[in-house]
């Protein structure tokens, strides 16, 4: 192993800058970033356009477009090129989308995976559902509120964010009210988890240091006073309720949903649907499924109208709050939830012994010691739902190697004007 003089942590000293350079660019890059030859790459750039950038080393900063390409297009949010949450403003819509169905191609490519890639779903502006917000000291009544700046710790305080569902861009007065209290301690650096529920807004707020006590109860009283005054559902603190009006609630499928604190959900309610529609289309037939880091039950209602499911994730909050919505939702052919760790603990071949199909949705590090579990199985046909590519790819090369095959794949662009994309694929033996 190669060794370095710089301390683990550290951040790389930035190179030297020289003059401006003129370059042309080639392609996107994986993070969003033009690149041309050198490689040079240079954020908010579109192939084929002639730049001037600024700066040393393989990263460098966008002077001046010199020769436009056709493709580019005013970007929508005041914030965009400061703010760090999203890249790809700039581009024209169809352009973006037929560059994260290729890049998807190459990242399946990387593992000799050929499928037939299908046309991706798109989410809207307006759509998300779900916020993680910055807040930051700010005036007496009110906090700063908003993102990260581009590769900076810097807090961009947002007035407006193009891609929120408008009721939660509304909010944002209100929650730098309520997050002004959050500051008594001077390493609290919170961060408030904001979801629109059927119930309205619930915040769960992360970050406030708690070696000290915690809030004082001025603070506190403060917090539900803001709260109360913008008519929130429910603000928790790392799970804690600090304020309740109404139990917040989700409809997945044909249940209702009682939200556990800091619970995780899909970001669009159209990205949700549009999965799980095509995930049931592929289980049809099906006559025991499981459903594999089921969460609070994005798929398990929807797939137990098909066949009994058997619902397993590892947070016990969410399989209590499943096992008590399956009274909400009649008609369903029966759901059985086990709380399990599926990395330390996965459900083992033997145990797929009754069970002809599986959905898997794991977390970005994927499932690769479940899989090699229903690599090893006799179940006929898997659905792989996936927020990381490259994961996924090592994981189907798994299930590849074992005997199936991927028949086809739904790209999902949830996580609009980023360089992310999520998928559905199908399996079958």
């Amino acid at each position: 192993m190669r060794s370095s003089s710089r301390r683990p942590g550290r951040p790389e000293s930035p190179k030297p800058a020289g003059p401006p350079v003129e370059v042309v660019i080639e392609t996107v890059g994986g993070e969003g970033d033009g690149v041309a030859a050198g490689p040079i790459y240079v954020p908010f750039t579109l192939p084929g356009e002639r730049v001037r950038a600024v700066g040393g080393g393989e990263r460098r900063e966008l002077e001046a477009v010199l020769s436009a390409s056709a493709e580019r297009v005013a970007p929508p949010c005041p914030h965009f090129g400061v703010c760090g949450g999203c890249a790809l403003q700039h581009w024209e819509h169809g352009a973006y989308l037929a560059w994260k169905v290729e890049r998807l191609r190459t990242t399946l490519g990387l593992q000799r995976i050929e499928s037939e890639i299908l046309a991706p779903f798109a989410a809207k502006p307006g759509t998300r559902r779900r916020l993680a917000l910055h807040a930051r000291p700010g005036k007496r009544a009110e906090a700063r509120l908003g993102y990260k700046g581009r590769k900076s710790w810097d807090l961009v305080d947002i007035t407006v964010c193009p891609i929120a569902d408008p009721r939660l861009e509304a909010a944002l007065p209100a929650l730098r009210r309520m997050a002004a209290p959050l500051f008594e301690h001077p390493k609290s650096a919170p961060t408030l988890h904001v979801t629109l529920t059927s119930e309205g807004i619930d915040v769960d707020i992360t970050g406030v240091e708690r070696k000290s006590g915690g809030l004082s109860a001025d603070a506190r009283m403060r917090l539900a006073e803001a709260a109360a005054e913008a008519d929130f559902a429910r603000v928790t603190m790392d799970g804690d309720v600090a304020y309740g009006a109404r139990q917040p609630v989700v409809r997945l499928g044909p249940a209702a949903v009682a939200l556990p604190p800091g619970a995780f959900l899909q970001a669009v309610p159209e990205a949700e649907a549009a999965m799980a529609a095509f995930a049931v289309a592929q289980v049809a037939g099906a006559e025991r499924i499981a459903d594999l880091y089921c969460g609070v039950g994005t798929f398990t209602f929807r797939l137990a109208q098909v066949a009994p499911v058997y619902a397993v994730d590892g947070h016990a909050p969410a399989i209590r709050a499943l096992t008590s919505a399956i009274s909400t939702a009649p008609g369903l052919k029966g759901v059985t939830a086990e709380a399990r760790d599926l990395t330390r603990r996965p459900v083992l071949a033997v145990e797929f012994k009754k069970i002809d199909t599986v959905l898997f949705d794991p977390p970005r590090a994927g499932a690769l010691e479940q899989t090699a579990e229903l690599a090893a199985s006799k179940v006929s046909k898997i659905v792989g739902v996936s927020c990381n590519p490259a994961t996924f790819a090592r994981d189907a090369r798994v299930l590849i190697d074992a005997g199936f095959s991927l028949d086809r794949v739904l790209p999902v662009d949830q996580f609009l004007w980023s360089p992310h994309v999520e998928l559905v694929g199908v399996f079958s033996r």
